[in-house]
């Protein structure tokens, strides 16, 4: 399968701190990672872990029990897809450090993000989380550690005294935790080799990180999701490593959850050409300079923060990046693969967040979970893209017919006028012809200020109103049957913070601005002259 590409090994991220997939949504994806090129997952357990005596207050309400992981591990390796867990030893540690029974274990006391690595009780810590997710992982060889991102290391209490002494600075402090962390490592599990992202290494002296011991123990994954991946800078930072000993180097690049913290859709022409960026990288070095690539796919920017692009939203960028991998690039038999394998008629390589000419200046992300079609839609949508055998669940691609929009209600009333061109290009039949609304009607006759006093010229209700409501009835099906798809992959938390972010305030507002019209519509009459009887007007 790999052909000429130079990663040997292809790894999906998944990513479980936020929306965390049902084992049986695993069960039908899996077969499509191993189809579009993958062979192996990092698994970002966070809260999902089923960790057990002390730590099973780390648990999230959902998490998997020891069972599920067992099957997630069946199912991966009837695919051929090699696991590598990832357990976070440093920062990132949210999901730890916000319980009451750990919080003295932050490097600050008001940020749960990064462990105090003086106390012994912290190592104690991570070496037990690891102890037990190695114990389920009775066929590792590798466990990715973390120690990305090691916000305010240094700032705490113990280690401005600790900095106080002299030769001591943040880089040794940081190679001394990864080196503790990696012998503990190392002498329960000898035959696992540690992984750890590489950005609190780049800026270390070389001679300091040669002489800390972590090379011989460690292998670094050096991260870059941008699209304008400084490539000879790469190539002389895997230069510097492969000075300082280590041994071997990954790669990691993105094909979601890298291009803003509540992104809905990936955009695909971004993470292509991150992974073009990547090869170059790779083609610059001797062939397998590079042990494997990650294709990370993060749900949360960490574990507080909002979810960016579900996992089914992002498959066709994923599908994408793999086969540009495999091929060297993306052209026009790469593409094509990629739909034979989604089941699609085209993919869509657009920007998703796009501007129809009278869209408003800040548009609302699109949504980007979609639906089966409606059999009313009949085969103007072209839509097949559901996996063999899965066909509950979501297709991979946007519905370009307005039943089956991925614009928001908001998005929508500053659309066409009626009977005009949906901006999908949609038309036909009775069912595809809609009333867009554009946002001059709103901002010119019912702005917020008409809506406080209740103003508006009654031919303008005229305009919006019917195809107000007709918008809410759509939206209000719609949103039904999406919460019901989305339960099909995700647990209960998942739907409900997912529909509150991206559905129900679209909603709330179309529901207001209906509110307002009907009370402006309907306005009482105007009251008599006191003591003047209306028999006496002429």
């Amino acid at each position: 399968m790999s052909g000429s590409t130079p990663f040997k090994m292809r790894l999906v991220h998944l990513d479980l701190k936020g929306a965390p997939p049902k084992v049986s949504y695993l069960s039908e994806i899996f077969p499509l990672f191993r189809g579009l090129g993958a062979n192996g997952l990092l698994i970002e357990y966070e809260d999902m872990f089923p960790y057990e005596g002390s730590l099973r207050l780390l648990r999230a309400k959902y998490a998997y029990s020891p069972s599920e992981i067992k099957e997630i591990l069946h199912l991966a390796g009837l695919n051929e897809l090699e696991v590598i867990p990832l357990v976070q030893t440093f920062g990132h540690m949210e999901f730890v450090l916000k319980h009451a029974a750990f919080a003295h274990l932050r490097e600050v006391g008001p940020f749960p993000c990064t462990l105090n690595p003086h106390e012994a009780e912290s190592l104690a810590l991570v070496g037990a989380m690891i102890d037990q997710v190695l114990e389920l992982h009775p066929g590792a060889r590798w466990l990715h550690v973390g120690c990305d991102e090691v916000y305010y290391l240094g700032e705490g209490e113990a280690s401005r005294r600790w900095l106080q002494q002299e030769q001591n600075s943040t880089g040794k402090l940081c190679l001394s935790h990864m080196r503790a962390v990696a012998s503990h490592m190392q002498t329960r599990r000898p035959s696992v080799t540690p992984l750890v992202w590489d950005d609190m290494l780049r800026d270390l002296p070389e001679d300091q990180l040669a002489a800390s011991g972590v090379p011989q123990l460690v292998e670094p994954v050096l991260w870059d999701y941008a699209a304008d991946l400084d490539v000879h800078g790469k190539v002389l930072l895997m230069q510097k490593y492969w000075r300082c000993g280590f041994s071997r180097l990954w790669a990691a690049s993105a094909f979601k959850g890298a291009t803003g913290p509540s992104q809905a859709v990936p955009p695909i022409k971004h993470h292509l050409r991150n992974h073009v960026q990547w090869l170059q990288v790779a083609g610059s070095r001797p062939t397998d300079s590079l042990q494997g690539i990650i294709l990370t796919g993060w749900q949360r920017y960490d574990h507080f923060s909002v979810l960016c692009e579900l996992l089914p939203a992002g498959v066709p960028s994923l599908a994408a990046c793999l086969q540009l991998l495999l091929h060297g690039g993306f052209d026009g038999d790469a593409k094509a693969k990629v739909e034979n394998l989604l089941g699609i008629s085209n993919l869509e390589m657009m920007d998703p967040v796009r501007q129809a000419p009278c869209s408003p200046p800040h548009p609302i992300s699109p949504l980007p979970v979609l639906l089966s079609p409606s059999p009313a839609c009949g085969d103007s949508c072209s839509q097949q893209g559901f996996l063999q055998g899965g066909g509950r669940l979501f297709p991979w691609q946007q519905h370009p017919c307005p039943c089956h929009t991925s614009q928001p209600p908001s998005a929508q009333l500053c659309g066409r006028a009626a009977g005009g061109q949906h901006p999908h290009g949609c038309l036909g039949s009775p069912r595809h012809t809609r009333m867009w609304i554009c946002p001059r009607y709103i901002t010119g006759w019912f702005s917020p200020y008409h809506r406080r006093r209740k103003l508006i010229h009654p031919v303008m209700v005229q305009h919006i109103q019917p195809a107000a409501l007709s918008l809410l009835a759509q939206w209000s099906t719609l949103v039904q049957e999406l919460e019901v798809a989305l339960q099909l992959a995700f647990y209960p938390d998942a739907v409900e913070e997912w529909l509150e972010e991206n559905v129900h305030p679209s909603l709330q507002r179309l529901r207001a601005l209906l509110q307002d019209l009907s009370e402006v519509a309907t306005p009482p009459p105007p009251p008599t002259s006191p003591g003047r009887d209306a028999a006496q007007d002429p």
